[in-house]
Order: C-alpha cells, then sequence, then structure tokens
C-alpha cells in the first residue's frame, strides 16, 4: 500500500528531471574546499576563503592546523571527519570511473588527503591521539569570518588513560580506506596511511571506551563497537590480511551488531559493515541483511508525501543520500541492481530537483541561499561580519556552492531561512554519502 500511496504522490507532485550528476560531483568538492582549514594550498578555487586557524596546536605545541571545520562553525570535530573520509575514500574506491567520467578524480583524491594529512600530525604516537580541535560554546558565541578568529582554540585527545575506540576505529577505517585510494597513486603515502592505520586499531581494540567519556565534544557516541569492526573489514580489504576479516566477524560475532533506527551516518555504521562482509565474503548471513536492509529502505521506511526516505529530522537528506549509497554498493554486489539503483536515483534526484527546488547550494532551480553557514555568509574583509549580518534576510554574501542542506520537514516543508539551523544547515559528513553515491550514479 505505501508504494501505491507513493507513486500517486509522486504523479500528482514530482517533476522528474535530468540532472548533470558530473556537475554535482565537482560542486560537493568545492564544498570540501569551502570547509578547509589552515594554510590554503596555491590551486584552491574557493578563493573568498584564505588561511586560518594557523595556530591550532596541541597540549605540549603538537602542529594540529589543516583539516575540516565541521559544518557552518569552526571546530575540526575527527569522529565525523574521519566518518566523512572514510565514505568518500569508498565512493572513490568502488566508483573511480564516476569521478573520471566527471574530470574530477585528481580533486576527489585531494578532498581526502586533506583530512588524512590532519589526521596523520594528529596521530602523535601510538596510543595518543587528537580527537577535537576548538570548544563548540567558545566558538557559538561569534558570527565571523574564519580568517578572524580570536577565539581560545583548545585541544582533545584520547590515549590510554582516555581511550576512545569508536574515535580511534573511525579513524583507523578511515587511513585505511584512503590508503586503498592512494595505493596506485602515491605507495609511500598509502603505506605511511596503513601504518598509522593499523597503530590506531591496535589502540582502539585493546583500550576499549567511548571517546565521549574523554574529551570535549558535540557529537556523542553511542558505543564503539560497529566501529571496531567497520576498521577492521576496512583494513582488511586494504591488506588482504585474512587475520583483519577473522578479527572483523569475532568483534562482529561478539557484539551482536543490530540496526539502530536503520540509519547510516557518523554514529552507526551497521548497515555499511553488512555491504562490506558482504562484498568481501558473499556470505549469505550478510547478504540477506543487507537484502533486508535496503527492502525496507523501499517499502517500509516512512516517506514524505513526494518520496524522500524520511529517516530523521536531523539531516534527512544525508541520511537519504547514505541509505542510496548502501544500496548502490549492494547493487554493485549483483544484490537486486535495477531495483536498488532506481531507488537511489529517485532519493539523489529528490534533493536535485523532484521535489520542485534545489537542496544543493548552487545548483539547479531554487536552490537555497540561506545557509546557516558563517563563512559564506561574511562579506569579504574589511566589511564587519556579526549577529547583525547573521540576522539579515539578504542572500549569504558567497555561493557556499555543493553543499547539501539539512533539508525539509516530514511534508516536504522547507523554508530557506538561515536562522533555521536544523533545516538549513550543512556539514562535512552530510555531503559524504550523497556524493559517493553520485559518483556511483554517474559512472552508469
Amino acid at each position: 500500500m505505501k508504494i501505491i500511496l507513493f507513486i500517486i504522490s509522486c504523479v500528482a507532485f514530482c517533476q522528474a528531471g535530468d540532472y548533470d550528476y558530473g556537475e554535482v560531483i565537482q560542486d560537493s568538492l568545492l564544498f570540501y574546499e569551502a570547509e578547509r582549514s589552515g594554510k590554503l594550498p596555491d590551486d584552491q578555487k574557493v578563493t573568498w576563503r584564505t588561511d586560518s586557524a594557523l595556530d591550532d596546536q596541541g597540549e605540549n605545541g603538537e602542529d594540529l592546523t589543516g583539516g575540516y571545520y565541521d559544518a557552518g562553525n569552526y571546530v575540526k570535530f575527527g569522529f565525523p571527519m574521519a566518518f566523512t573520509t572514510t565514505v568518500l575514500s569508498w565512493g572513490i574506491i568502488s566508483h573511480e570511473a564516476g569521478y573520471t567520467k566527471a574530470d574530477s578524480l585528481d580533486e576527489a583524491r585531494a578532498a581526502v588527503k586533506w583530512a588524512t594529512d590532519y589526521f596523520l600530525k594528529c596521530h602523535v604516537s601510538e596510543h595518543e591521539l587528537y580527537g577535537q580541535v576548538g570548544d563548540l560554546t567558545l566558538d557559538s558565541a561569534t558570527w565571523s569570518r574564519p580568517e578572524d578568529m580570536v577565539t581560545d582554540r583548545p585541544a582533545f585527545k584520547i590515549d590510554e588513560d582516555n581511550p576512545g575506540s569508536d574515535l580511534a576505529g573511525e579513524t583507523a577505517a578511515a587511513l585505511a580506506a584512503t590508503s586503498i585510494v592512494f595505493k596506485t597513486v602515491n605507495a609511500t603515502y598509502s603505506e605511511t596511511l596503513l601504518t598509522h592505520a593499523q597503530q590506531l586499531f591496535e589502540f582502539a581494540d585493546n583500550f576499549r571506551g567511548n571517546y565521549s567519556d574523554a574529551m570535549n565534544e558535540s557529537y556523542t557516541s553511542s558505543g564503539y563497537q560497529d566501529e571496531l569492526v567497520w576498521g577492521a573489514l576496512w583494513l582488511y580489504k586494504a591488506t588482504e590480511n585474512e587475520t583483519y576479516l577473522d578479527k572483523a566477524q569475532e568483534l562482529y560475532d561478539e557484539f551482536q551488531l543490530k540496526y539502530f533506527g536503520y540509519w547510516f551516518g557518523w554514529d552507526q555504521k551497521i548497515s555499511a559493515i553488512e555491504v562490506l562482509f558482504a562484498q568481501l565474503t558473499n556470505d549469505t548471513a550478510h547478504t540477506t541483511k543487507v537484502t533486508d536492509y535496503c527492502d525496507y529502505m523501499l517499502n517500509e521506511e516512512v516517506r514524505t508525501p513526494k518520496g524522500l526516505v524520511y529517516i530523521n529530522e536531523w539531516g534527512p537528506l544525508s541520511l537519504a543520500a547514505n541509505a542510496a549509497l548502501v544500496c548502490l554498493e549492494a547493487a554493485s554486489a549483483g544484490l537486486n541492481p535495477d531495483e536498488y539503483r532506481e531507488f537511489a536515483k529517485s532519493q539523489i534526484d529528490y534533493m536535485l530537483g523532484d521535489a520542485g527546488r534545489s537542496f544543493v547550494v548552487g545548483y539547479g532551480e531554487d536552490p537555497p541561499t540561506h545557509a546557516n553557514h558563517r563563512s559564506s555568509d561574511c562579506p569579504d574583509a574589511p566589511d564587519v561580519c556579526d549577529w547583525t549580518t547573521y540576522a539579515s534576510t539578504d542572500p549569504n554574501a558567497h555561493v557556499l556552492t555543493g553543499a547539501l542542506i539539512g533539508g525539509p520537514d516530514e511534508n516536504d516543508t522547507y523554508v530557506d531561512d538561515r536562522e533555521d539551523y536544523q533545516k538549513n544547515a550543512v556539514a562535512t559528513n552530510y555531503n559524504a554519502g550523497f556524493q559517493s553515491a553520485l559518483a556511483a550514479l554517474y559512472e552508469l
């Protein structure tokens, strides 16, 4: 009955269109450029951004410059940044043809390397990893350019006395996945990433705990179990060492992982774990769970009247894009490929215009112009940027090209209002599954 109602609804409301996925891939990569922290390279395309946070350092003066700002704020949260890097790398590995077709493979590699260069700095010893620079409470007190920051930027880390298996496990996954990206491009860099990934996984497994208990953060983890399995799987994929596959299965059995709200995102990797297991082993137990997941998304998950699978009120577009990616990976493994690709396409196309407007800044019909994002809202110096700028009804001073916003409510209702930080937020993790899904769709 849900499928019938959705079809009737789309006949009435959805305006299917042809979208240039290659252009959107390029745009999404520009969004990542806009989120860069540190010393910017000479080939930076987003020219309204310049160097910032050049004094970021650890407790003992360690250089912690670089990496990505999280969203519209200027805090560097390692946990979601690592998730973003893993998922972007996954897309590059699985769908390199899509990036090549979009003439964006070099830019995609640069996007993940910007994160992993930073992670290497953060991993200051085998059992010591910085996972955050900046404090959100302090950071949120101003509305200004990152280049003008004078706010204190404390750094927070995990170690043997204050472990964080989720943070270390996800960072290990990110480094292992990115090592595959660079294996045939820069073998030395790839090996360096892999060495750090192996050290971090050993740290994560042998000193167990939630990173949320060890540091000041805003991305509270629900548990480290899925990140340990996820990290082991990516290390197996990177090394082909059966020890890591055995470890992943051992941990999977130990933890008896179950779906949590059926969402795949920075805190929940179970559906993606099932896909990786299915791809790497072709084990029926895992392929069945993958098809169960995607069938649930197709047939049972709540949808808006215009067809968006509505998994959660926070970041519904990114969660739908992540679900699309999982099912595209299932399709690439030969599981119901036509059906799952059609589902994924319907979700991505909703975001690009099938709902009647684009939800991607700078792309398509009636895109958002008031993203809750300080650096794009602020005009160029020396013009003042403050809370008056924030409260203005004027569009943001700069186009944050390629950013996927949070999205509408369960009834497809959306108002382009900068002060609505729920619907108009942007984040690096929002674009990760979205961009990888685009690459998968574009390669066909």
